[in-house]
């Protein structure tokens, strides 16, 4: 039999196993809002029953360790919801970005604060309004080809397009140059979340070889950080014996092992394409040969919309700018201006980023070339030619108007940022679900804990109250003896 003794010790070992249940739940009830916290529990286990006369009898409880109370399945599909967010919500914000460039919002677009235009609504200083308000301008200087104000009415108009085309031009290649600074950006921030992922394995594994258990606050920090990646980037992470997490790219490329970052990420310019790429490094911070392939997250996102999207449209308004440049002075130079004059292009520069109205021509309006005929003032078939062309299909322009080709590329940019924009709202919702599993799972619930944290000290109460009785029955013992 256990004996006096061997029943205060028992009692003795309940104490501290109760006590522990109390530190648990006052931990637990001290991060009740702590952002990825998980709850802990602590595990209790019967000690060995020892032989006697009348059979094994029980020996007491002991505390075997403190566990995090996780569902790794859970974390892990957050931790690829984490990606697919990233992904979203980058392209979302990046095309939103470029509308806002435009000035522009048409048919099923979406405006920048997140509400879907009916109809037709084009800004005023948009390239909608400007191509219109310029054939509108040659339409009324065909019907009076002499007049003074009709005429600086087609300059006014000719120099607000080239105007808005340059504007337009520069805010795209802004975007673009904003875009690769993201980049650059992400990439630094990824590179510290995996040299602190690092840090962190190497933490884990000495406290839990050295000092046994689970270093439970360590491991909490460690999802964290591993989500934030998964924001930026997807990858697989398995744990090792020793606690450590290897984190692998979808490329199978391994980018943390243990303690060591083993490939870290790095942008490099293209000096082919001006734009910058992802490059994994090695340990010696030695680029690999071929582009990092990045699967999922923000810094796909951000390459496939500056490379797709963004680059799409750039060249949707050279196009335009280019035919609207080359069409208006084909015309033109064969007009002839008030002074008989002929041969001068309206438009000089071949490209958005270069447009602008011939200089010599803005300084004087009767230098217009309007009529088809020398000396004709009253002749204004020119311009009525030019204004034809605002309903022209044109083959460069894919047999659509000017106003209908650029009417396309903003189109087909709201039809993408609407798409967008549900999906980043749907798999917010799918992020959110998930984390209310956790919550029900990993989540502090303060009803269980104070339940929790009553019945530790009930039995912390009894198991004093048992400490009191042996101490009586061997002060009992001795005081027979004596």
């Amino acid at each position: 039999m256990l004996g006096l003794f061997g029943t205060l010790n028992m009692a003795a070992r309940s104490l501290q196993a109760q006590m522990a249940g109390v530190e648990v739940a006052g931990q637990n009830l001290a991060n009740v809002n702590t952002p990825g916290y998980s709850r802990q529990r602590v595990l209790l286990q019967s000690d060995p029953a020892i032989q006697t006369g009348i059979g094994p009898e029980g020996s007491g409880a002991s505390v075997q360790g403190i566990q995090q109370v996780v569902d790794t399945l859970l974390n892990g599909r957050i931790q690829a919801q984490s990606s697919v967010n990233g992904y979203w919500n980058s392209q979302q914000t990046t095309l939103q970005s470029v509308q806002t460039a435009l000035n522009d919002y048409l048919s099923s677009a979406q405006n920048t604060a997140g509400t879907t235009t009916t109809g037709t609504a084009a800004s005023s200083n948009g390239l909608t309004a400007k191509l219109s308000n310029f054939f509108n301008a040659l339409s009324g200087a065909a019907a009076s080809p002499a007049s003074g104000d009709a005429r600086q009415a087609v300059l006014g108009a000719a120099q607000s397009l080239a105007s808005t085309f340059q504007q337009v031009n520069l805010r795209l290649a802004n975007l673009h140059a904003d875009l690769d600074s993201s980049l650059d950006d992400q990439v630094r921030s990824a590179n510290q979340l995996l040299t602190d992922i690092a840090s962190l394995n190497d933490q884990i594994a000495n406290s839990q070889n050295i000092n046994g258990g689970s270093a439970n606050e360590l491991l909490d920090m460690r999802q964290q950080k591993l989500e934030a990646l998964a924001g930026y980037l997807n990858f697989q992470s398995s744990t090792a014996a020793d606690g450590s997490v290897t984190v692998t790219a979808l490329t199978n490329q391994t980018l943390i092992s243990g303690n060591q970052v083993v490939n870290g990420l790095k942008t490099v310019l293209n000096t082919g394409t001006n734009q910058l790429q992802v490059f994994t490094t090695g340990t010696n911070n030695v680029l690999t040969g071929v582009p990092f392939g990045l699967v999922s997250g923000s810094l796909e996102s951000t390459v496939d919309t500056r490379d797709g999207e963004l680059t799409n449209l750039q060249n949707s308004i050279n196009t335009l700018a280019t035919n609207v440049i080359a069409e208006v002075n084909a015309l033109h130079t064969a007009g002839f201006n008030l002074n008989g004059g002929t041969g001068a292009s309206l438009f000089t520069g071949g490209s958005a980023a270069g447009i602008a109205v011939n200089t010599t021509i803005a300084a004087d309006p009767s230098l217009l070339q309007l009529a088809g005929t020398a000396g004709a003032k009253g002749d204004g078939s020119v311009a009525a030619a030019m204004a034809a062309l605002a309903s022209t299909s044109l083959v460069a322009l894919n047999n659509r108007t000017f106003s209908g080709s650029y009417t396309q590329a903003v189109t087909e940019l709201g039809t993408t940022l609407n798409n967008a924009t549900d999906r980043a709202a749907s798999e917010t919702s799918v992020a959110g679900m998930l984390s209310s599993q956790r919550s029900s799972v990993s989540g502090v619930n303060l009803d269980e804990e104070m339940t929790s944290l009553m019945s530790y000290q009930r039995a912390y109460q009894a198991s004093a109250h048992l400490v009191s009785t042996v101490d009586q029955m061997i002060q009992t013992l001795l005081n027979m003896k004596t």
